[in-house]
């Protein structure tokens, strides 16, 4: 099967209708792409992991369902092993073992996506481009700000990615820039609400 990011597309919204769902697998998405450019990879297969890796979360919200029922459905439909493997692995009570790049970059880019949409949303513009690496820091420390968030599996992310924290928050944030009319992150001016 060759990878195709429209009909990902497709499945995502067939099976998930919280418009929040959708925009962090677009956000997941973004930082994918950006990982796969840096690392000199498949921006399209590392796009659609992130794209499809909460893809069945919408209707099996539960450890016991997801992502397996997720996987079932993309062998189902053909999808490659090492995509269905790296989305088994984003979830960490399954215990699949993070083996390769794409696996570690989904993981660490899952939570922190998330987290610095939070971020973003609670500034006065609403404004991604009002996110900086001190103010999700911040945040970070704050426990009672997006109390869904794993800190430390955002701390883990970094550090089987080898890479520094403040690194790979700025990188994230950069990614999410590119994306963030999408992400509905553009801000209040953009959108014409503030004068």
């Amino acid at each position: 099967m060759s990878l195709d990011r429209e009909a990902a597309w497709e499945l995502l919204n067939e099976y998930t209708k919280n418009p929040n769902l959708i925009k962090h697998a677009l956000a997941v998405e973004a930082a994918m792409r950006a990982y796969a450019r840096k690392y000199g990879d498949d921006e399209e297969k590392w796009g659609i992991v992130g794209l499809l890796h909460d893809f069945d979360y919408d209707r099996w919200p539960s450890p016991e369902d997801h992502p397996t029922r997720g996987a079932e459905i993309l062998r189902q439909r053909g999808y490659p092993e090492d995509v269905i493997h790296a989305i088994l692995s984003h979830a960490d009570y399954l215990g699949v073992p993070r083996e390769h790049l794409m696996d570690r970059c989904l993981y660490a880019c899952d939570e922190l996506s998330g987290f610095i949409t939070a971020v973003a949303l609670v500034r006065p513009t609403k404004s991604i481009d009002d996110v900086d690496v001190p103010a999700v820091k911040k945040k970070l420390k704050d426990k009672a700000f997006a109390r869904g968030v794993n800190r430390e599996d955002v701390r883990r992310g970094a550090e089987e990615l080898g890479v520094d924290l403040d690194e790979h928050i700025g990188f994230v944030i950069e990614a999410l820039k590119g994306a963030a009319r999408e992400l509905g992150l553009e801000g209040a001016q953009a959108s014409g609400t503030e004068s």
